[in-house]
C-alpha cells in the first residue's frame, strides 16, 4: 500500500519561489520530466521534496503511479505560473543586480539572464535539473531560456549576442561553440562571482575580488621618475586632458625590465590626476594564475563598471594576453584569437588604461599602433639610483654605500624597496654595525639570482690611487685632450692599441675631469642572440647615457664597426648602421676602444672626431710607474738594477701593473725586485713562453 505524506519543510522554505518555478519549466514545458521521472520513482529525490512531491517517495513500495505523478507535476507548474509568475529573486541577489544595472545599463531582460546565470551557479537543484535538457547548442540556449524566463527568444538572443551590456562588460558571456550542458554554456566573469553575488550586499569593487582590485597607494612619486621626463611631459598633459573632457580610447603601453617601477609609476601618476587606479588582477583569491581571456573578462567588466568615475586602469603583465601564443607550434595569443575586438576596445575603451610588459617582444604591430603612447621605463641613471637608495634606505646606508650600490647599473627600485623593508623588520636584531651590510647582501643576492651579478665590493670604476694619464703611452698629449673636452662637453674619441695599454681607464678618468657619471657597455652587454635585439641595445645604450649625461664608453667596438663590405649577413650591416646612426646624434662624449684597428669600417673611422692610439709603455714611463707602485705598496724605491731590467720589457702595460698588484693581495710583494720579476712573468705570458725576460 502506497503511503502519502506531507511535504516537509525542505521543499517550500529552503528554495526562492521563482527557483521553483523556473525548475518546473524545465520539467514540464521543456520535458525535462522524461529524465527526472522512472517507472518506480524519481532519479532526484532532493528535487521531489523541494517540488511538493515528496509524498510519493517511498523506497520499499512498489505502487509509484508514474501517470498520477506526472499529473501532479503540470499541476504543480500550473499553480506555480498563476501564483510565482514574475516573482523576484531573492533580496541579496536582486539588490546586486540592480547595483550593475545601475553601474553598466542592463535592461530588464539583462538583468533576467544575469540572475538566472548567477542562480544556475549556484543552485545545484537547478543545475542537476537542466543537465536533464542534455547538450545544448546555442540555438538550444536561446529556446530554453526563452521558456526558463518567459521572455521572446529573440530578446534572449539579443542579451546573449556578443555586443550586448552582458558580454561588453564581460558579465556573463555565451560559449558558441559546439554542445554543453545549461550552466556550461552561460559563463561567469570569475568562479567566486556567483557566490559573491548570492551571499551579502555588495558594492562594486567587492563584485570584482579576484579579478580587478583597488590599486595600493603610490610608494613614490612622479619626482622619482626624473630619468623619463620627456616621456611624462607629454603623457600627463595627455592624461589630464582624457580625464577632462571623457576621451574614449586613450591606451599607453609602458615597457621595461622587471622591478623598473611600472606599477609604482601607474600608482603615481593616479596619485598626480586625482582619480582612483584599478588594477587587474593575474592571480584569483586562491593564488592561482588567471589566464588570458579571463583577464580580458576582468578588463571588460571594469571598463563598464567605473566608465562614469574618475578612474585609470592598469593592466599588469600583458605578455598573458598578447604573447601568450607559441609561434613555432603556430599557436595565437589570446589577443590574436580575438583581434577585431581587442581593436576595437582600443580604439573605444572609456576607461584611460596603462598597459604594462617586461618586453615588447611577440607583440603583434598591429596592435602596437593603436596605443597613443609606447614608452620604456629603464633601469634608472646613477643619479636616480642614488635619490631612490637615499629614499627608500638613507637611515641604514651611509654615503659611501649608497653611492657604491648605485654603481650597479642593473639596480632596479623594486629589488631596493623589497630589500630595505625586510631589512627594517630586523634591523633591532642585527643591530647597527650589521644593518648596512646586510641591506647590501641582500640587494647583491637578488641582483645576482636576476643574472646581473653580485655587487662589486668595490667601485667597478674606481681608478688606481697611482693613476696618472702621464703614464698612458699615446699619440696625443692626452690632458691636452680632456681640457678641449672638459669645455667642448662633447666629442666622439676611437681609442685603439693593445690589450692592458690603458684605454678604458683613460675614459673612467676623463669622466671624473667632466665631473659626469660613466657608462661602461662591452661587447658582451650589448650583443644578443635575437635578430634585431642588438640594434636596440645599442639604441638603449646612448639613450641612457644621453639621459644621466653620461660619458658612454663602449668596449671592444670592433664587434659591431666592422667593415660592411665583408658582412655575410644582413644583421651586421644593421650593427654597424645602428651604432653609426647613433653617434651622429649622440650629443655628449662618446669613447669607443678597441684592440683591433684594422678592418674597421671606413665610415665609422670618418665619425670618430680623433682617433688615439695607444702603445706599450717608454722605459722612462715603466719606470716612474715602478717607483709609484713600490711606494704605495711599502717598498724600498727600486735600484738602478731594477730600472735595467724594466727597461728590457717592451711589451708592458699599465695592465700589468695592476695585475701584479692584485696578486699582492693573496701573494705578498715584499721587495721592487720581486715586483719586477712578477712583471717579467707577466710579460712572458703575453710572449708565449714561460721564460724569464731580462736574464740573459
Amino acid at each position: 500500500m502506497l503511503r502519502h505524506r506531507a511535504a516537509n519543510s525542505f521543499g517550500t522554505a529552503n528554495v526562492e519561489p521563482i527557483i521553483r518555478l523556473w525548475l518546473l519549466r524545465i520539467l514540464v514545458p521543456l520535458r525535462g520530466c522524461r529524465e527526472f521521472l522512472h517507472q518506480h520513482g524519481f532519479h532526484n529525490d532532493a528535487l521531489a521534496e523541494v517540488l511538493g512531491l515528496g509524498h510519493w517517495i517511498d523506497p520499499s513500495s512498489r505502487e509509484f503511479d508514474f501517470k498520477a505523478v506526472q499529473s501532479e507535476l503540470r499541476q504543480l507548474h500550473q499553480k506555480a505560473e498563476d501564483q510565482w509568475f514574475g516573482a523576484p529573486q531573492s533580496a541579496l541577489l536582486g539588490h546586486n543586480v540592480g547595483q550593475l544595472s545601475k553601474l553598466v545599463g542592463l535592461s530588464t531582460n539583462d538583468c533576467k539572464v544575469l540572475e538566472f546565470t548567477v542562480s544556475i551557479h549556484n543552485e545545484r537543484l537547478l543545475n542537476d535539473a537542466a543537465d536533464w535538457l542534455g547538450p545544448l547548442s546555442s540555438v538550444k540556449v536561446f529556446h530554453a531560456l526563452s521558456v526558463i524566463l518567459a521572455l521572446p527568444e529573440s530578446e534572449v538572443r539579443a542579451s546573449l549576442s556578443a555586443t550586448g551590456i552582458l558580454a561588453r562588460s564581460g558579465l556573463v558571456l555565451m560559449a558558441r561553440q559546439g554542445s554543453q550542458e545549461l550552466r556550461y554554456k552561460l559563463d561567469l566573469l570569475s568562479e567566486d562571482f556567483a557566490d559573491l553575488m548570492a551571499s551579502s550586499k555588495a558594492d562594486p569593487i567587492s563584485l570584482l575580488r579576484g579579478t580587478v582590485s583597488a590599486a595600493s597607494p603610490a610608494e613614490l612619486s612622479l619626482a622619482d621618475y626624473n630619468h623619463i621626463q620627456s616621456s611624462l611631459e607629454i603623457l600627463c598633459p595627455y592624461l589630464r586632458h582624457a580625464m577632462k573632457t571623457g576621451r574614449r580610447g586613450v591606451n599607453v603601453f609602458l615597457h621595461g625590465a622587471p622591478g623598473t617601477g611600472k606599477s609604482q609609476l601607474a600608482r603615481a601618476l593616479a596619485k598626480e590626476m586625482g582619480c582612483e587606479l584599478f588594477e587587474v588582477a593575474s592571480e584569483d583569491s586562491d593564488g592561482d594564475p588567471i589566464n588570458g581571456e579571463r583577464r580580458l573578462r576582468a578588463f571588460r567588466a571594469a571598463q563598464s563598471f567605473f566608465s562614469q568615475q574618475q578612474a585609470m586602469i592598469a593592466f599588469d603583465e600583458v605578455e598573458d594576453v598578447f604573447n601568450d601564443g607559441n609561434s613555432f607550434f603556430g599557436s595565437k595569443s589570446t589577443a590574436q584569437l580575438r583581434k577585431a575586438w581587442i581593436n576595437r576596445m582600443l580604439e573605444e575603451n572609456p576607461v584611460p588604461t596603462l598597459w604594462m610588459s617586461n618586453s615588447m617582444r611577440g607583440l603583434d604591430p598591429a596592435f602596437i599602433r593603436r596605443f597613443d603612447m609606447v614608452f620604456e621605463l629603464p633601469i634608472p641613471p646613477k643619479t636616480q639610483r642614488e635619490r631612490i637608495l637615499q629614499s627608500s634606505c638613507g637611515e641604514l646606508l651611509d654615503a659611501n654605500r649608497i653611492s657604491r650600490i648605485a654603481e650597479a647599473e642593473a639596480l632596479a627600485p623594486a629589488v631596493v624597496a623589497k630589500a630595505s623593508s625586510v631589512i627594517r623588520l630586523i634591523r633591532d636584531d642585527l643591530g647597527p654595525q650589521k644593518t648596512a651590510a646586510a641591506l647590501e647582501r641582500l640587494i647583491s643576492s637578488t641582483m645576482e639570482a636576476q643574472g646581473h651579478g653580485p655587487l662589486l665590493s668595490h667601485d667597478p670604476n674606481r681608478l688606481p690611487d697611482v693613476y696618472d694619464p702621464r703614464f698612458i703611452h699615446a699619440d696625443v698629449e692626452l690632458a691636452a685632450v680632456a681640457a678641449g673636452l672638459v669645455a667642448a662637453r662633447s666629442g666622439r674619441l676611437c681609442l685603439y692599441g693593445p690589450p692592458g695599454t690603458g684605454k678604458t681607464a683613460y675614459g673612467r678618468w676623463l669622466a671624473h675631469q667632466l665631473g659626469v657619471p660613466l657608462f661602461v657597455k662591452r661587447a658582451s652587454d650589448l650583443k644578443s642572440k635575437w635578430l634585431g635585439e642588438s640594434e636596440k641595445n645599442i639604441s638603449k645604450a646612448f639613450r641612457e647615457a644621453q639621459s644621466d649625461g653620461a660619458v658612454l664608453l663602449i668596449d671592444e667596438v670592433d664587434s659591431f664597426l666592422q667593415d660592411r663590405r665583408g658582412a655575410q649577413h644582413n644583421w651586421e650591416v644593421s650593427e654597424v648602421n645602428e651604432m653609426l646612426t647613433q653617434m651622429e646624434s649622440f650629443s655628449g662624449v662618446f669613447v669607443a676602444s678597441t684592440n683591433l684597428m684594422e678592418g674597421l669600417d671606413q665610415a665609422a673611422l670618418r665619425r670618430f672626431d680623433l682617433k688615439v692610439k695607444f702603445d706599450f709603455l717608454r722605459s722612462d714611463q715603466a719606470w716612474e710607474l715602478l717607483s709609484r707602485h713600490c711606494e704605495g705598496l711599502g717598498l724600498q724605491q727600486p735600484l738602478p738594477d731594477e730600472q735595467a731590467r724594466i727597461s728590457r720589457l717592451p711589451s708592458l702595460t699599465p695592465g700589468d701593473f695592476a695585475a701584479v698588484v692584485r696578486q699582492h693581495r693573496f701573494r705578498p710583494i715584499t721587495s721592487a725586485a720581486a715586483l719586477v720579476s712578477a712583471l717579467e712573468a707577466e710579460c712572458a705570458v703575453k710572449h708565449g713562453t714561460n721564460r724569464p725576460i731580462g736574464f740573459l
